[in-house]
């Protein structure tokens, strides 16, 4: 019968555990870039995990409805949501419990999300998200500081070459709308720029006459943002999609004063992902094949203007190079303990034994403390070097490598 019972290892599809030494090392990205961000202004918030459901998909939240898990609150008897993403935690906390703060207000968080389904890039549904939030300002300067912040939390992480793509998300809806295209004819539209269908993007705008037609154009401009800003300048746009163009301009512009270096493209007509974004948007790339790091861009925080940034520790711990861990001493039984604790000051993990069967390499330490010396295992004999533990009263000397 035991043959029918489940493997207790086995986990529900797109949720996996972390193990020694992942955890640790996604654990010190995290802490390393959520530094950065309280170096710049930024204050720590920790929503919870679950919300009633009205309350978690209010405003932006409404956009990750397919994407929540709902259960019901045995107490209260209401629905509730576990949060598929913190943005709109932020932005209900902003409103309410500091709604009262000065603006512009800045806050950061750092916590688990979980979705409804993966997809076929990302996989997972229980994520590791961090990120900022800048409320309460509407100007090219946030986006642009919301965005550098990214690449400086990366840097941290000692993620380098990272490059920016900017898209417009609210461009091709305004575009449709000036042509005034509604009903089947808007979204056969929508589903071709969706799909980067050119050919028939161009059929169908030609339909639509101007100013529809301009989405051929820019859906070709997509690539360096120079030469896509050159293309929005150039094309003939109505006044509702020249204000998104030109703020594209501002904040490429900031963008640059802030870190002259930075590779950045735009796409003005890509909206996928984008869903509740109502300026620029962005999205972080790591260097090689290491794939997309944060997204951000500006949105409605309630009624407050609003721009943040999200990172993703999982897929940064994929593209950060590997860092040496801390070496483990063993600590046999008997140890001095003064002279353990002048060890663990200086950086060393130290890993004590609990029974004579424990034994040191078995428990991954590579060096041992015998005598008040460290030992290096496998050569048989303490290695010279100067005397440490100073700091622990009356501990005997530590010689180590």
């Amino acid at each position: 019968m035991t043959d029918d019972l489940p493997n207790p290892a086995l986990l529900p599809s797109g949720l996996s555990d972390l193990l020694p030494p992942e955890a640790a090392r996604e654990a010190a990205l995290v802490e390393a870039m959520m530094a950065v961000f309280a170096s710049h202004g930024y204050e720590r918030v920790k929503p919870p995990l679950l919300e009633f459901e009205e309350g978690l998909l209010q405003g932006s939240g409404a956009a990750l409805a397919d994407q929540t898990f709902r259960l019901m609150d045995p107490e209260s008897q209401r629905m509730m949501g576990l949060r598929a993403d913190t943005t709109p935690q932020v932005a209900r906390i902003a409103a309410t419990r500091l709604r009262d703060a000065a603006r512009p207000l800045r806050l950061s968080y750092a916590g688990q999300v979980l979705r409804v389904r993966g997809t076929q890039i990302a996989p997972g549904r229980q994520l590791p998200q961090l990120g900022v939030e800048l409320i309460g300002v509407d100007s090219a300067e946030a986006d642009a500081e919301a965005a550098a912040l990214g690449v400086e939390a990366l840097a941290a992480a000692g993620i380098e070459g990272v490059a920016l793509d900017i898209t417009l998300p609210p461009m091709s809806p305004a575009l449709l709308d000036a042509a005034g295209l509604e009903g089947a004819a808007r979204s056969r539209l929508a589903r071709a720029l969706d799909r980067k269908d050119a050919a028939e993007v161009a059929r169908l705008a030609e339909a639509a006459g101007p100013p529809a037609v301009f989405l051929v154009e820019l859906l070709a401009a997509a690539g360096p943002a120079d030469g896509a800003l050159a293309a929005l300048r150039a094309a003939p746009l109505p006044e509702a999609p020249r204000r998104i163009a030109d703020n594209a301009a501002e904040v490429v512009a900031a963008l640059r004063r802030r870190l002259p270096g930075l590779r950045i493209t735009l796409d003005p007509v890509e909206f996928r992902g984008f869903r509740y974004h109502t300026g620029v948007a962005f999205t972080l790339y790591g260097p090689g094949r290491s794939g997309e790091l944060g997204r951000g861009g500006r949105y409605l925080s309630g009624e407050e203007p609003a721009t943040g940034l999200s990172l993703y520790p999982d897929a940064a711990l994929r593209a950060a190079p590997t860092v040496a861990l801390p070496e483990r001493v063993f600590l046999p039984a008997g140890h001095d303990p003064a002279a353990a604790a002048a060890l663990r000051r200086e950086g060393w993990v130290t890993v004590a034994a609990l029974s004579p069967a424990d034994e040191a390499t078995a428990l991954g330490c590579t060096r041992e403390l015998r005598g008040g010396r460290l030992v290096a295992l496998g050569r048989g004999a303490a290695v010279d070097a100067d005397a440490v533990g100073a700091g622990a009263a009356g501990a005997p000397p530590i010689v180590r490598e």
